[in-house]
């Protein structure tokens, strides 16, 4: 098919998307003439679904109706309620179920990733992003450079696309491991830029870096709902993403992880919370943390439900 800069062309193509019948699914914002906005900000923030407002009061007339014992009782109980979630989102990013939990927000649980994952020693101790990487993740790396006593002006690699051109290319990427893996502790890029639009070869890049001891996290948060992911096949060792953007959640829904099973083990380092502990002893309040064995270890308090229902009606 030969792309045309027509209104005709666009014309075309939303006649035979096969999607089209999604639209109807969503809520979308009408401009003052009474015309249905042509909604193109779904990489900022998605139209919310028509489910979601059933899903949401669902939870609010069982806290009215229940108190805390909707936590056991509602009719989508809370104690569970992220759970609920974990089969949808692990199709999406090709994960297995106990490799996924919803919680957070994506800087938020960023910071837990890098808490694991980046391990400086005396040898590697550098980290690589895109040089145009969405800000927060670059605030959130620095100061994790920095928490260790390290210089990020010389420890944070930036990789910068060629003169005269916008993308990085693949092979650059993948060369820059090979020829300096000696040095690199982690690569952490957004699976699809944020700026430009840049769809990273996840497969390759993790391929790359995990033959050259390199740990290996994405930033998804525009390319969840957005690309097609296989992250437990690739051998990504971490992701986070967001929930907002082509999930369609709301402004400032809970986001989540991908944690490889490979890291599913107790000694893994990470910050600990109570709801990351073990579930059969958890509310027998030990003083000692077991986390569970599953991406949920890494857990800190309970979720909110309200914002989890929303993720739940879009899912």
């Amino acid at each position: 098919m030969n792309y045309k800069k027509t209104k005709e062309f666009a014309e075309i193509l939303d006649r035979e998307d096969p999607l089209a019948s999604y639209q109807g699914q969503f809520h979308f914002p009408y401009q003052s003439n009474g015309k249905k906005h042509i909604y193109l900000c779904g990489n900022s923030l998605g139209l919310q679904s028509k489910k979601t407002s059933d899903f949401v009061n669902q939870e609010l007339e069982d806290w009215k109706t229940l108190g805390v014992e909707g936590h056991f009782h509602a009719r989508n109980p809370w104690l569970p309620y992220h759970e609920f979630l974990s089969e949808s989102y692990s199709k999406i990013i090709g994960a297995k179920t106990s490799e996924v939990v919803a919680m957070n927000t994506l800087s938020v649980n960023l910071h837990l990733m890098l808490v694991s994952f980046y391990r400086p020693s005396e040898k590697r101790s550098k980290i690589i992003i895109e040089d145009d990487a969405f800000p927060s993740d670059i605030y959130a790396v620095e100061s994790h450079i920095s928490h260790h006593g390290l210089d990020p002006d010389k420890v944070l690699i930036k990789l910068k696309p060629r003169n005269g051109e916008a993308a990085l290319r693949t092979d650059d990427i993948l060369d820059y491991l090979r020829n300096n893996s000696e040095d690199i502790a982690l690569i952490m890029l957004g699976g699809v830029n944020y700026y430009t639009g840049q769809v990273f070869d996840m497969q390759k890049i993790t391929s790359v870096a995990k033959e050259n001891g390199v740990v290996v996290g994405f930033d998804l948060a525009h390319a969840i709902g957005n690309v097609e992911l296989l992250l437990h096949e690739w051998g990504v060792d971490f992701a986070v993403w967001c929930s907002y953007k082509y999930l369609n959640s709301g402004p400032g829904s809970v986001g989540g992880v991908f944690i490889h099973e490979s890291h599913h083990d107790k000694e893994t380092p990470r910050f600990a919370g109570w709801w990351g502990h073990e579930k059969d002893s958890r509310f027998k309040m030990p003083d000692k943390f077991i986390p569970i064995n599953t991406a949920e270890g890494w857990q800190l308090s309970n979720p909110p439900i309200l914002s989890l229902a929303a993720v739940r009606a879009s899912l």
